[in-house]
């Protein structure tokens, strides 16, 4: 096996028609493989990401200019080791035919489900988890029985080459390919005719994503962003719900597609809110810039977004809280950022018109559940929403009318990382859902089966019609009701 990768936009696009024809022929001779070939690939893709931790770590260390190899370890590593070890257990029970049960009416026939890979499917994957985001997916088609290709970030090119060469070490080029590349070469990727595309990144490049594949009438599943809630009630408790939330913000430095993206309290406690955020990011990282736990923002290019961003808030009024326990200031040779909270954020304000993507917290306020709940259902639905009070009547009213790709309850995050709920987006925030047998599903077609026995009363259906067909229509009418 060899490493496919060059840099050449046409060669790049000439080798990817390449192996999607050769992924294509492979899945011809395989249509249905069986449980001992995808345990199989499933283990050799588990041993690829346990044999190497640390290159994993040192390669988005690399590519970030700073990343904490504790969270590579449990956000990346960890979760996609879970992910595997869940799907090869309940593989088996996945792959079976589904039982159907059949109307009166329509007995004696017999029906069922045939759970069957749909064939060679693409991934394109983001910068942000460069290895959980591109393996995750891969899970699943595998367990499907599917070839697969990936397209991995050009933005953190040091992981792109290692997943192309570990991949390549561990897979033939007819099971799972690597095609790496910037913009021009991921364009050509997803126009190529696959039987499914997955994926994962902003919602402006997934629309670009989806138009290219309705060329090839190509099935999707878009895992995008937006601005994800957190809505503190006015019974939450501000001591366990600010550690809660700056976990969720600071994780990655912020660049986490379900990162809680605003924060909505009660007017009147915002104060209290900031000093208890502000303890509570304390105690998780005592500094910022020279902590080797806290990430870097990944690019020159979106540091200086994330510093326009604040510069808008706080040109329209805003009050900027920069978080600085250890009194570091700013550094001009690190990508580090000061967390920063926006007090009195509103609709005007540039960082509540898009998705944040870094360690920047707005904090808008409001007089009623109403209120928020109205502001939320205003704005595009979200990829996550996540809900801090009681989990009484208040709350199950609250999620009734908020629409949100997934929930997490007096926490955040946690939604995604449980292998048995499926997650994804709505709307704006995304198509379909993957993990655990969500994912399976994702990338299998359930072929509905219908067998009509040797006798039957079915021809008594067929014309010329006549007094004999109107009586067994209102026989099976009745059977019907």
């Amino acid at each position: 096996m060899r490493d496919h990768v060059t840099t050449d936009v046409a060669q790049v696009s000439a080798a990817a028609g390449r192996l999607f024809t050769a992924q294509r022929a492979a899945f011809a001779r395989e249509r249905y493989p069986s449980l001992a070939v995808r345990r199989d690939r499933l283990g050799r893709l588990a041993n690829l990401v346990a044999a190497n931790e640390r290159r994993f770590a040192e390669a988005i260390d690399h590519d970030f200019g700073g990343r904490s190899a504790h969270e590579t370890r449990l956000a990346e590593l960890f979760v996609i080791a879970a992910e595997i070890a869940e799907t090869r257990r309940l593989l088996p029970r996945w792959m079976r035919t589904e039982r159907v049960a059949t109307p009166l009416h329509l007995r004696p026939g017999r029906a069922y489900i045939e759970r069957q890979p749909v064939g060679v499917v693409g991934v394109v994957s983001p910068w942000n988890y460069p290895v959980q985001l591109a393996l995750a997916p891969i899970v699943g088609a595998l367990a499907a029985g599917n070839r697969v290709m990936l397209k991995p970030s050009e933005l953190t090119p040091a992981t792109s080459a290692l997943l192309a060469e570990l991949i390549a070490a561990a897979f033939a080029e007819d099971e799972v390919a690597v095609v790496q590349g910037d913009a021009s070469v991921g364009q050509a990727f997803v126009r190529l005719p696959f039987d499914h595309l997955f994926f994962t990144g902003s919602t402006a490049v997934g629309r670009a994503v989806a138009l290219a594949a309705a060329e090839n009438l190509t099935p999707v599943t878009l895992e995008l962003g937006g601005k994800s809630p957190a809505l503190v009630a006015p019974d939450a408790d501000l001591a366990k719900a600010a550690p809660r939330i700056a976990s969720g913000k600071l994780l990655n430095a912020g660049q986490t597609c379900i990162a809680p993206d605003y924060a909505l309290v009660p007017r009147g406690r915002e104060d209290a809110f900031v000093a208890a955020l502000s303890a509570a990011a304390t105690r998780l990282y005592p500094s910022f810039v020279g902590n080797r736990d806290y990430t870097s923002i990944v690019s020159d290019r979106h540091a200086q977004r994330l510093a326009h961003l604040v510069d808008d808030a706080r040109s329209r009024g805003a009050r900027i809280v920069t978080l600085d326990p250890a009194h570091e200031g700013s550094s001009q040779d690190s990508r580090k950022m000061l967390p920063v909270l926006v007090v009195g954020a509103d609709d005007s304000m540039q960082v509540m018109r898009e998705e944040i993507f870094g360690p920047i917290l707005p904090i808008e306020t409001y007089d009623t559940l109403d209120d928020a709940v109205a502001r939320i259902a205003a704005r595009p639905h979200p990829l996550a929403f996540y809900w801090f009070g009681s989990t009484g009547e208040r709350m199950g009213r609250v999620l009734a009318d908020t629409l949100a790709g997934g929930v997490t309850v007096n926490d955040t995050l946690w939604h995604f990382a449980h292998p048995n709920l499926p997650f994804g987006g709505v709307g704006a925030s995304g198509i379909g859902a993957y993990h655990g047998e969500a994912s399976f599903l994702t990338f299998t077609h359930r072929k509905p089966v219908f067998v009509q026995p040797r006798l039957s009363a079915a021809k008594l259906l067929y014309p010329p019609y006549g007094k004999t067909f109107d009586t067994v229509l209102a026989l099976l009418r009745r059977l019907a009701g």
